[in-house]
């Protein structure tokens, strides 16, 4: 073959500056990407840019086995192609299926919401004021047993008072956290 000429169509190589290869794999590009493309868009089930990536791909695989293109077993180039991509589709699904499906940028509904920083602080403050609302007794035992996490026999211990004393005042000291912090009653049950 001459140094110039291009293995498909026998087309030359046109402009300065860009190699044979390059210029092969624009007609190539040209000749069959609307069938290969075609082939691809129906094996990916209409997703344009996978598709699109793996025509690209496709073609990579063709520039990095010129001996296949050059071939004088077969007219055309074509089936290679198509085979090539095919094969490439076949393992771009098995390669999704074997993976968790992706996730867009879309928080799933049923993604647990977490608060940022300066919620989590303004909380924090909101029941603080709270706290200091309540009676000294009550706060005693809700400070004990849920800041500190003492048993009720320990809080009851420390406190010097009845276990039965601790839990009423527990639940009667929560009973009135709910009534001045309204939007957090959700959280003290």
């Amino acid at each position: 073959m001459a140094a110039g000429t291009s293995v498909i169509r026998g087309t030359t190589t046109p402009t300065h500056g860009t190699t044979t290869a390059e210029h092969e794999l624009a007609a190539l590009q040209r000749e069959h990407g609307g069938p290969l493309f075609a082939l691809l868009l129906r094996l990916c089930d209409g997703d344009r840019q996978r598709a699109e990536d793996l025509a690209q791909e496709t073609l990579v695989r063709a520039w990095q086995h010129p001996e296949a293109l050059h071939a004088d077993a077969f007219d055309s180039v074509r089936p290679w192609l198509l085979t090539v991509a095919r094969r490439l589709a076949i393992d771009a699904r098995r390669a999704r299926q074997a993976r968790p499906p992706e996730v867009g940028d879309a928080v799933p509904e049923d993604a647990r919401v977490t608060a940022d920083h300066a919620e989590r602080a303004a909380a924090v403050l909101d029941v603080r004021q709270a706290v200091k609302t309540l009676t000294p007794e009550h706060r005693d035992v809700l400070v004990l047993v849920y800041f500190r996490g003492a048993s009720v026999a320990e809080a009851a211990q420390t406190l010097g008072i009845p276990p039965g004393t601790v839990k009423s005042r527990a639940f009667y000291a929560l009973r009135a956290l709910r009534r001045v912090l309204p939007g957090y009653a959700a959280d003290l049950h």
